[in-house]
């Protein structure tokens, strides 16, 4: 008998699509896109794939125990007991003989539950070391938003804007910050003109009225350019500014300091360019910024950030119809509460990485800080790391470095599906559930207006345990003093509880929403120490931070005679580093290419469709080259989170062989408050590779 279940997209990206998942014996038999759902029947192939990682052989189904040395693959399977046993006597051995903080948790992109949950059993055990990609994905936009803004700029699609400007952002292939595609298009099919900035012409760029092909790594300059002319040309909403902002001179007189002529130079952007681009985003009579994840990656982060904050200022774009708004999200738990931040704050002081104080203020480690704290013991040795939903020997920068610590560590456990180049490291694995074998909850977090429901439509295989149950499993173990659950249902409807209702009304209703309303500062102001807009931040003065927007130049002087500027892009078919092992989706994207523009490659005597070296002083990688003039010509576009699940863990899968995380550097310069290290915008070379090898 067949059963459909209508669900949520999750986990192969962030998720948020409907779906109808048809169900026959306890397995998935179709799934296909839920015309009634707000995404109006959209799939994209990840959610189609959903099937394949299900049911993949290679799923990891017991929890296992590693007998050889690292890396060699020689694994014994051991019962949940002797698991769980082993990891709590561990971090029971760790608090008693060192202190709680020399145990390290790491995380990935936030997928679910797990996420916040992670940071309450961390801080309830008494180490305030949780290790995530903050620095260099959504916090360096999100930590500038709540300091200038109060707020998490969200653009209004429902009233879909006169002018969407697309900056750094690939939402057709990302879904980036929960927004979907399907959102995006659908304001496009409503009217709404697109102006995209972008070193590559994507396929919104196609459609874009205006496409300002920037040097990789300059959107701090650009954007500085187009706050000094949208002031010069008295272009800015001056009621919204005089009543709701501060700082206006203050910014004024700085971004005037700065020549147009050396940001046309900068940035490879002409000045009637950067006049057009001003004057149609503040012209608009509405316009949403959807700002994406490649201006999260470089030293310029936090202050990027900012500017393009000022820019919705400026333009009197903040929470007003088709503008940048402050999202209202359903009643819910307060989730600092729920990760505990309030009753645990006093540990911060002993926080790896406590200098970056933005991070520290959102509380989370710095990747490349807890790599340096394993590897070299600074500031204090780590003994163990647990980790979720992530692959850092993949996605963490200075991947070599990565491997050196993950070698040294004394205890290493990774929660994975399937096994990974990071899992092979690892002493102990433990093989968990996936999306539909499980109750779970979306966008939280997310400042999307909505929470979706997740409910479990499946059994998992073998002895798979969702991340929640076993950080809850582990919790009870260790005789933890704060609330844990028995079941993830229980955990979420701790979550629901100030909305009135429980996960299982939630399932019926699949999602809720907060009652959104518009310019909601006039009753109460910004929440910000100013009440206002803050163009002139006090938080960042406070913390001895440039209080305006300051540039710093991200090519090093010792990388200044390589010839080419190297940038990264993610790819529809993966997730980062997920994916790789799912033929469906891998036949259509077999090998990590490298997009060079035709002359830049006929420079260098490259030739379509042949391999070629990457490298630059940090060390080299193996990409094939796909001409395009959709590049920029000079720059190079590599892809990002390549590994080789096929070719087996001899090698641990070529971890080094097309990492771009080979060529990336974990040492300073760092964005100061918040830690980022240059994952884009660096000079490399590019050069054929020996046809012997390419045979290989």
């Amino acid at each position: 008998m067949e059963r459909i279940e209508k669900v949520f997209c999750g986990r192969m990206d962030h998720g948020g699509c409907g779906l109808l998942v048809h169900i026959e014996e306890g397995r998935v038999k179709k799934i296909k896109g839920d015309p009634d759902s707000f995404t109006r029947g959209y799939v994209c192939p990840k959610g189609l794939a959903h099937m394949e990682r299900l049911y993949h052989k290679d799923r990891l189904t017991h929890p296992l125990k590693r007998i050889g040395q690292k890396g060699e693959d020689r694994w014994e399977k051991i019962s949940w007991d002797e698991a769980l046993d082993t990891i709590s006597g561990k971090l029971k051995e760790i608090k008693d003989k060192w202190g709680p903080e020399k145990a390290l948790f790491m995380q990935g992109t936030p997928k679910g539950l797990e996420n916040l949950l992670l940071y309450r059993f961390a801080r309830s055990f008494g180490t305030p070391n949780v290790a995530a990609t903050g620095t260099v994905c959504y916090a360096p936009r999100l930590g500038p938003s709540l300091i200038t803004t109060g707020f998490y700029p969200h653009p209004d699609l429902e009233h879909p804007p006169e002018l969407l400007l697309l900056w750094g952002s690939n939402h057709l292939s990302t879904n980036a910050d929960c927004l979907l595609s399907p959102e995006v298009t659908g304001a496009l099919g409503k009217g709404s003109r697109v102006m995209a900035i972008d070193p590559v012409k994507r396929p919104l760029a196609s459609k874009a009225q205006l496409w300002v092909q920037i040097r990789p790594g300059t959107d701090l300059m650009l954007a500085l350019g187009l706050i000094r002319i949208i002031i010069e040309e008295d272009l800015y909403d001056r009621e919204f500014v005089q009543e709701w902002t501060v700082g206006f001179e203050q910014l004024k007189a700085h971004v005037f300091a700065h020549d147009l002529e050396d940001i046309e130079r900068i940035t490879n952007i002409s000045l009637d360019q950067m006049k057009e681009a001003a004057r149609l985003y503040a012209g608009a009579t509405s316009a949403a910024i959807l700002w994406g994840n490649a201006l999260d990656h470089t030293i310029n982060s936090v202050q990027t950030a900012r500017a393009l904050l000022i820019l919705m200022a400026l333009s009197g774009n903040l929470d007003r119809p088709g503008g940048n708004i402050h999202a209202v999200m359903p009643k819910l738990a307060k989730m600092t509460d729920f990760m505990l931040v309030s009753k645990h704050r006093s540990m911060q002081d002993r926080m790896i990485g406590k200098d970056f104080e933005l991070s520290a203020m959102l509380g989370f480690v710095p990747m490349h800080s807890a790599i340096k704290a394993i590897a070299h013991g600074d500031p204090y040795p780590v003994k163990s790391v647990y980790i979720q939903g992530t692959n850092p020997l993949m996605a963490y920068p200075n991947a070599r470095e990565t491997f050196e610590a993950f070698m040294g560590i004394e205890f290493l456990v990774v929660a994975e599906l399937f096994m990974t180049p990071t899992a092979q490291m690892a002493d102990i694995v433990l093989p968990v559930a996936s999306h539909f074998e499980f109750n779970d909850i979306g966008n939280l977090g997310f400042q999307t207006g909505r929470v979706l429901a997740r409910p479990k439509i499946l059994e998992p295989p073998g002895e798979c345990m969702s991340d929640i149950r076993i950080i809850n499993a582990l919790a009870k173990r260790l005789d933890l003093d704060d609330t844990f659950w028995d079941d993830e249902e229980g955990c979420i409807d701790h979550i629901l509880e100030p909305s009135g209702i429980r996960f299982q009304e939630l399932k019926q209703r699949g999602f809720i929403a907060g009652q959104q309303r518009y310019e909601k500062y006039r009753e109460k102001g910004f929440r910000t120490k100013s009440g206002k807009v803050e163009l002139y931040s006090s938080w960042m003065e406070k913390n001895s931070y440039p209080p305006l927007p300051v540039y710093h130049e991200i090519i090093q002087k010792a990388d200044r005679d390589l010839p080419l500027i190297f940038t990264s892009a993610k790819l529809p078919n993966f997730f980062h580093s997920m994916n790789r092992n799912l033929p469906g989706l891998r036949k259509t994207h077999p090998e990590p290419t490298l997009q060079i523009h035709p002359d830049t490659a006929k420079s260098i005597n490259v030739e379509d469709n042949t391999w070629v070296w990457v490298e630059n002083g940090q060390g080299r990688a193996r990409f094939k080259a796909s001409l395009s003039r959709r590049v920029v010509p000079g720059v190079v576009v590599g892809e990002h989170a390549w590994w080789f699940p096929e070719k087996g863990p001899s090698d641990i899968y070529m971890w080094k062989e097309s990492n771009i995380n080979v060529l990336t550097s974990n040492d300073p310069p760092y964005e100061p408050a918040i830690g980022t290290v240059n994952l884009r915008g660096f000079p490399c070379r590019v050069s054929k590779v020996d046809p012997a090898v390419q045979k290989s």
